[in-house]
């Protein structure tokens, strides 16, 4: 932990790891980029250091998070002679399989992949101790529920369940009644609390004024920023955008293949790409120092997925910037926004004094007004 820089625990890791070690079921609660990944892995690899077979299963709705925690678990469990195994979609079965021939004692999995292990036989988890989902509210309401359920009948009813996530919803109280028992409850903020050192903007602006305002907001300073859209396509298009303007970027989403996908992060992290454009997929488990400003281009459908990208930027004791898009059509979900957080979202001017800000503008209007050739 010295080597790892860990010097004084955080509010959720003093409240959330006495009881993990002492083998309750925990409900964690607390805003991203406080500490609740060590707040599970610590008292985990504690627990199962010297034991033999599958002692503890990770589970996270994205890829990008359960390499993530994978990473984690094997810095602190390395000294523990822990092993793990990531089982993710996007890399060969087969090449799986192999680390699980390695025989580790904890493995960090999404749901599906998961299940296409079980289902296949050879994955015993008769010796499982404590199960972890991880984002627990994404997990139940973005389908993993009836994959969850296949999974929890294959794993022994008495076990350690822990939960942790930045926001609770409604369907997780009805998850944790059903499937855990009598959890030790941390909530060091309440659900839905935001990074407490991002500062937290909105502007309201025309659909035609959108990429106007990204492009003026990027021209401020040299801040890494993470811009985030509600469609694959929009993604694509707002990198490809920020590219013939000469920016170094990068997008990531669903229909990147997992390479293309580490390439887009690690290059992000390196600073190799100042913008990184992205769906939801990385609200949840894109752990990168130094993110100096969000962008939401679109609002959130899930007004829960606000507050995991407001905590991109802020992590640990940084600093950072959140910036929302709110086109006419979106006050609903901001009010929503508004709502789950419990704070009003302070309005922002837009700069169309700015030149940036007019040239592009213009460059929007003119192409509208010009089709182009037939189709």
């Amino acid at each position: 932990m010295e080597r790892a820089g860990y010097h004084h625990p955080t509010p959720i890791q003093v409240r959330a790891i006495p009881p993990a070690l002492a083998g309750s079921d925990v409900i964690g609660c607390a805003p991203t980029g406080t500490g609740k990944t060590a707040a599970f892995v610590l008292p985990m690899v504690e627990r199962i250091a010297g034991k033999h077979g599958v002692r503890a299963l990770v589970l996270a709705p994205t890829r990008e998070l359960a390499i993530q925690i994978a990473e984690q678990v094997n810095r602190f469990g390395r000294e523990r002679k822990v092993r793990t195994a990531t089982l993710i979609g996007g890399i060969a079965r087969e090449e799986q399989t192999e680390a699980l021939k390695a025989s580790p004692q904890i493995l960090v999995a999404t749901p599906g992949r998961l299940l296409d292990h079980l289902e296949q036989g050879g994955l015993p988890l008769g010796t499982l101790e404590v199960l972890v989902l991880d984002e627990v509210d994404r997990m139940v309401d973005m389908g993993f529920k009836p994959q969850l359920t296949k999974i929890l009948a294959r794993l022994p009813a008495r076990r350690q369940t822990l939960l942790f996530s930045a926001t609770m919803a409604g369907e997780v109280e009805s998850f944790a009644k059903t499937h855990l028992r009598a959890p030790v409850r941390v909530e060091v903020t309440p659900s839905g609390t935001t990074a407490e050192r991002a500062t937290q903007v909105v502007y309201e602006v025309s659909l035609l004024e959108k990429t106007p305002l990204l492009f003026a907001l990027l021209a401020e300073d040299a801040a890494s920023t993470l811009v985030f859209t509600r469609t694959i396509r929009r993604a694509d298009k707002i990198a490809q955008a920020l590219v013939m303007e000469g920016f170094t970027v990068e997008s990531l989403h669903a229909e990147r293949s997992q390479g293309q996908r580490r390439h887009a992060l690690e290059g992000f992290r390196r600073g190799k790409y100042r913008v990184l454009v992205a769906t939801d997929i990385a609200a949840r488990g894109v752990d990168v120092a130094g993110i100096g400003h969000v962008v939401n281009y679109d609002l959130p459908h899930q007004p829960e997925d606000y507050v995991h990208r407001v905590g991109r930027t802020a992590r640990a004791a940084a600093s950072g910037r959140a910036s929302s898009f709110a086109a006419p059509d979106d006050l609903e979900l901001l009010q929503a926004i508004e709502q789950i957080t419990r704070s009003p979202i302070p309005r922002a001017r837009v700069p169309r004094e700015s030149k940036v800000f007019d040239k592009h503008v213009r460059a929007a209007k003119a192409k509208q007004s010009d089709p182009g050739p037939p189709q």
